[in-house]
Protein backbone atom coordinates (compact mmCIF):
# COMPACT_ATOMS: atom_id res chain seq x y z
CA UNK A 1 0.00 0.00 0.00
CA UNK A 2 1.38 3.40 -0.97
CA UNK A 3 1.81 6.13 1.63
CA UNK A 4 0.68 9.72 1.49
CA UNK A 5 3.50 12.24 1.34
CA UNK A 6 2.99 15.96 1.28
CA UNK A 7 4.04 19.22 2.86
CA UNK A 8 1.79 22.24 2.99
CA UNK A 9 3.39 25.53 4.02
CA UNK A 10 1.21 28.05 5.86
CA UNK A 11 1.97 31.42 7.40
CA UNK A 12 -0.40 32.32 10.23
CA UNK A 13 -0.87 35.84 11.51
CA UNK A 14 -2.44 36.15 14.95
CA UNK A 15 -3.16 39.41 16.71
CA UNK A 16 -3.33 40.45 20.35
CA UNK A 17 -6.89 41.36 21.37
CA UNK A 18 -7.51 45.04 20.79
CA UNK A 19 -4.14 45.20 19.01
CA UNK A 20 -2.63 46.14 22.36
CA UNK A 21 1.17 46.07 22.62
CA UNK A 22 1.17 43.36 25.27
CA UNK A 23 3.84 40.96 23.99
CA UNK A 24 6.73 42.51 25.86
CA UNK A 25 10.26 42.18 24.52
CA UNK A 26 11.53 40.68 27.81
CA UNK A 27 9.41 37.54 27.46
CA UNK A 28 8.36 37.55 23.81
CA UNK A 29 11.00 34.99 22.77
CA UNK A 30 9.70 32.62 25.44
CA UNK A 31 6.18 32.91 23.99
CA UNK A 32 7.51 32.24 20.48
CA UNK A 33 9.34 29.17 21.76
CA UNK A 34 6.14 28.02 23.45
CA UNK A 35 4.17 28.46 20.20
CA UNK A 36 6.79 26.36 18.42
CA UNK A 37 6.32 23.69 21.09
CA UNK A 38 2.55 23.65 20.56
CA UNK A 39 3.11 23.13 16.83
CA UNK A 40 5.59 20.30 17.43
CA UNK A 41 3.27 18.67 19.99
CA UNK A 42 0.64 18.53 17.22
CA UNK A 43 3.21 16.69 15.04
CA UNK A 44 3.58 19.61 12.65
CA UNK A 45 6.75 21.37 11.51
CA UNK A 46 7.54 24.73 13.13
CA UNK A 47 9.69 26.70 10.69
CA UNK A 48 9.82 30.13 12.38
CA UNK A 49 7.78 32.12 14.89
CA UNK A 50 8.41 35.84 15.30
CA UNK A 51 6.53 39.07 15.70
CA UNK A 52 6.20 42.34 17.51
CA UNK A 53 4.29 43.56 20.57
CA UNK A 54 0.83 43.31 18.99
CA UNK A 55 0.96 40.42 16.49
CA UNK A 56 2.81 37.23 15.61
CA UNK A 57 3.74 35.51 12.34
CA UNK A 58 3.94 31.72 12.49
CA UNK A 59 5.31 29.70 9.56
CA UNK A 60 4.57 25.98 9.62
CA UNK A 61 4.74 22.88 7.50
CA UNK A 62 1.41 21.10 7.84
CA UNK A 63 0.52 17.50 7.25
CA UNK A 64 -2.76 17.07 5.36
CA UNK A 65 -4.43 15.52 8.42
CA UNK A 66 -4.13 18.81 10.38
CA UNK A 67 -6.87 21.35 9.84
CA UNK A 68 -5.59 24.92 9.67
CA UNK A 69 -8.40 26.14 11.93
CA UNK A 70 -7.60 23.48 14.56
CA UNK A 71 -3.93 24.44 14.70
CA UNK A 72 -4.74 28.18 14.91
CA UNK A 73 -7.22 27.50 17.73
CA UNK A 74 -4.75 25.32 19.64
CA UNK A 75 -1.93 27.85 19.30
CA UNK A 76 -4.12 30.71 20.50
CA UNK A 77 -5.76 28.80 23.36
CA UNK A 78 -2.53 27.29 24.66
CA UNK A 79 -0.47 30.47 24.45
CA UNK A 80 -3.19 32.58 26.10
CA UNK A 81 -3.24 30.12 28.99
CA UNK A 82 0.58 30.05 29.14
CA UNK A 83 0.92 33.86 29.16
CA UNK A 84 -1.78 34.23 31.82
CA UNK A 85 -0.17 31.57 34.04
CA UNK A 86 3.15 33.45 33.95
CA UNK A 87 1.51 36.59 35.44
CA UNK A 88 3.54 38.80 33.13
CA UNK A 89 0.57 41.16 32.75
CA UNK A 90 -1.74 42.82 35.24
CA UNK A 91 -4.71 42.10 32.99
CA UNK A 92 -5.85 38.94 31.25
CA UNK A 93 -4.15 38.21 27.94
CA UNK A 94 -6.08 36.99 24.90
CA UNK A 95 -5.87 36.96 21.13
CA UNK A 96 -8.37 38.63 18.81
CA UNK A 97 -10.87 36.38 17.12
CA UNK A 98 -9.83 35.11 13.74
CA UNK A 99 -6.43 34.83 12.12
CA UNK A 100 -4.77 35.09 8.75
CA UNK A 101 -3.51 31.96 6.98
CA UNK A 102 -1.55 32.19 3.75
CA UNK A 103 -0.08 29.30 1.75
CA UNK A 104 3.32 29.11 0.10
CA UNK A 105 5.28 26.85 -2.24
CA UNK A 106 8.50 25.06 -1.25
CA UNK A 107 10.46 27.55 -3.38
CA UNK A 108 9.21 30.45 -1.22
CA UNK A 109 10.31 29.11 2.17
CA UNK A 110 13.55 31.10 2.35
CA UNK A 111 11.84 34.41 1.48
CA UNK A 112 9.02 33.86 3.97
CA UNK A 113 11.51 32.86 6.66
CA UNK A 114 13.54 36.05 6.13
CA UNK A 115 10.39 38.17 6.08
CA UNK A 116 9.23 36.76 9.42
CA UNK A 117 12.72 36.94 10.93
CA UNK A 118 12.89 40.69 10.18
CA UNK A 119 9.55 41.74 11.68
CA UNK A 120 11.06 44.40 13.96
CA UNK A 121 12.77 46.14 11.05
CA UNK A 122 9.79 45.65 8.75
CA UNK A 123 7.42 47.42 11.13
CA UNK A 124 9.62 50.50 11.36
CA UNK A 125 8.44 51.22 7.79
CA UNK A 126 4.95 49.74 7.63
CA UNK A 127 1.99 49.51 10.01
CA UNK A 128 0.33 46.22 10.79
CA UNK A 129 -2.79 47.38 8.94
CA UNK A 130 -0.77 48.11 5.78
CA UNK A 131 1.01 44.78 6.07
CA UNK A 132 -2.17 42.76 6.61
CA UNK A 133 -4.15 44.44 3.84
CA UNK A 134 -1.21 43.77 1.49
CA UNK A 135 -1.41 40.07 2.39
CA UNK A 136 -5.13 40.00 1.64
CA UNK A 137 -4.62 41.73 -1.70
CA UNK A 138 -1.56 39.66 -2.70
CA UNK A 139 -3.38 36.40 -1.97
CA UNK A 140 -6.62 37.70 -3.54
CA UNK A 141 -8.62 37.07 -0.38
CA UNK A 142 -12.16 38.44 -0.42
CA UNK A 143 -12.80 40.24 2.85
CA UNK A 144 -15.27 42.50 4.55
CA UNK A 145 -13.68 45.41 6.47
CA UNK A 146 -16.26 44.93 9.25
CA UNK A 147 -14.73 41.57 10.10
CA UNK A 148 -11.05 42.47 10.00
CA UNK A 149 -8.97 42.93 13.14
CA UNK A 150 -9.62 45.93 15.36
CA UNK A 151 -7.38 48.68 14.03
CA UNK A 152 -5.86 51.06 16.55
CA UNK A 153 -3.70 53.17 14.24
Amino acid sequence: MAGTYSQIYIQFVIVVKGRENLLQKEWRAEVFKYISGVIKAKNQKSIIVNGVANHVHIFVGLKPSMRISDLARDIKNNTSKFINEQNWLKSKFSWQEGYGAFSYAQSQIDNVYKYILNQQEHHRKKTFREEYLEFLEKFEVDYDERYLFDWLE
